[in-house]
C-alpha cells in the first residue's frame, strides 16, 4: 500500500469461514488505503458478536440480518452503526447437477423411497452456530427425513468442503447445506431445492457492524468508502474462488478486485 499506515489502529473482526475472510480482507484494504494499521481477528459465529460486545472488535464483517445474526446482534444493538449491505446472502439446500431435477426437486422428495435408498444421508454441515446449522437440523425432522434414515452433523468448513469435493468427483447422490454467496455453487454448479416451509430463512443483508464508539477513530472517506461498496454475492463468490480454487491469499484477492474497481 502507498499510504502512509499512521492512522489508529482498527479491528476488523471476521466469522470463521472462507468467504467471510474475503469479504474482510477487502474492508482491510479500503481502511490501510485512508491510513489506518488494520488488525484482524476471526472467531466462530457466536465469538465474535460477543467479542465486539465486549469492545474487542472495531469492525466487523458482516451481520446477516435479519434472519441469521440478529440473535447475536441482539445484545448489543443500540452500541451498533450498520454500515449499507456489501450483498444479500440466503441459504439454501443443493444437490449436485448430475441428480436429475425430475428426482429430486424439492426438499420433500429426498424422503422418497426410490431416492432415500441412492442417497447418502449422513448430511455435513459447518460449525453448530452457523445459521444454516441451526436451520438445517430443524428441517431434517420438519420434513420426516429422520424417519428416512438422513442424520445432520455439524463439523469444520475444512471437512465440509472435502466431503463435498470428494462426493462429487465419485457422483454420489447426496444432499449439500450452503448458502450464498460460497465458491462451491460456481465450481460446481449446484442445484437449489425448493423448500417450501421456509425454514431456511429468507434473503438477508450483509451489512457490516461498527461499534458507535469506535466511528470517531475511522476515517471519513474509509467510511464512505465501505458504506457504498457492493460486493454482491457473485463478487464474494468470485474471491473466495480465488482464494480457495486459485491459491491467493485474502489479501492478494482483495487487491486484485480492487484493482479492477478504483
Amino acid at each position: 500500500m502507498n499510504t502512509p499506515l499512521s492512522g489508529p489502529a482498527i479491528t476488523v473482526g471476521n466469522i470463521a469461514l472462507s468467504f467471510h475472510r474475503a469479504a474482510a480482507a477487502v474492508t482491510r484494504r479500503v481502511l490501510e488505503a485512508h491510513g489506518h494499521r488494520v488488525e484482524s481477528i476471526e472467531a466462530p459465529h457466536e465469538q465474535l458478536f460477543r467479542l465486539q460486545a465486549d469492545g474487542q472488535v472495531d469492525v466487523l464483517v458482516s451481520a446477516w440480518l435479519p434472519s441469521s445474526h440478529d440473535t447475536y446482534l441482539a445484545a448489543y444493538r443500540d452500541q451498533a452503526h450498520l454500515l449499507a449491505p456489501h450483498y444479500h446472502p440466503y441459504c439454501v439446500w443443493a444437490v449436485p447437477p448430475y441428480i436429475p431435477a425430475d428426482a429430486v426437486r424439492e426438499v420433500a422428495d429426498l424422503a422418497r423411497p426410490d431416492v432415500a435408498v441412492r442417497m447418502t444421508r449422513a448430511i455435513d454441515g459447518i460449525n453448530p452456530g452457523a445459521d444454516i446449522s441451526r436451520f438445517s437440523a430443524r428441517m431434517v425432522v420438519a420434513y420426516g427425513l429422520d424417519r428416512a434414515g438422513y442424520t445432520f452433523t455439524p463439523g469444520t468448513e475444512a471437512d465440509f468442503i472435502a466431503h463435498v469435493e470428494q462426493r462429487i468427483a465419485d457422483e454420489e447422490w447426496f444432499v449439500i447445506p450452503i448458502w450464498r454467496p460460497q465458491y462451491l455453487n460456481r465450481r460446481h454448479g449446484l442445484r437449489p431445492l425448493t423448500e417450501p416451509k421456509g425454514l431456511l430463512g429468507a434473503v438477508d443483508t450483509a451489512a457490516p457492524v461498527i461499534r458507535r464508539t469506535s466511528l470517531d477513530r475511522i476515517h471519513p472517506g474509509a467510511l464512505a468508502r465501505l458504506d457504498a461498496l457492493h460486493l454482491g454475492n457473485d463478487g464474494v463468490e468470485e474471491l473466495d474462488a480465488w482464494i480457495n480454487a486459485h491459491g491467493l491469499t485474502p489479501l492478494q484477492a482483495a487487491d486484485r478486485y480492487l484493482a479492477a474497481r478504483p
